[in-house]
């Protein structure tokens, strides 16, 4: 595998409506989770928030399901949900974990660093991006 060397952190896009649900979420898990919700906590403060209407269709958001490759060349593909809804063996990982929280916001083409729980740096690159279906 490679060493990763650098930190990556592109500009990232939010909606207003995910952010500040994202917002009342971390917010409300530092009791409990101080680290994932700082982590949260910092992209969401580095976002550019935007109309939900003009999110393009490739950001990563609530409900996208997302093509990535790992540092290693490996590809996964996963659908981004709230803690609620995760579920690893269907492929829903809650944006409260520390790939959920770097893939927020981002687009496809772009990369970021980010660091797992045993605090090891690792580096993806959005492939794709499906926003989600509007709830009817």
């Amino acid at each position: 595998m490679n060493d990763i060397h650098n930190d990556l952190s592109p500009d990232i896009i939010v909606g207003e409506a995910d952010h500040a649900m994202l917002n009342r979420l971390a917010m409300a898990g530092l009791d409990n989770m101080p680290d994932l919700s700082d982590q949260l906590l910092n992209e969401l403060d580095r976002a550019q928030v935007v109309a939900d209407a003009q999110v393009p269709d490739d950001v990563a958001r609530m409900g996208s399901r997302i093509r990535y490759r790992t540092a290693d060349s490996q590809e996964q593909e996963i659908t981004l949900v709230y803690p609620a809804e995760a579920d690893i063996a269907q492929g829903r990982v809650s944006v409260m974990t520390p790939i959920g929280t770097a893939l927020i916001g981002l687009r496809r083409g772009q990369s970021i660093t980010w660091r797992d729980r045993a605090n090891k740096r690792h580096m993806l690159t959005v492939l794709s991006v499906t926003a989600p279906v509007a709830a009817e």
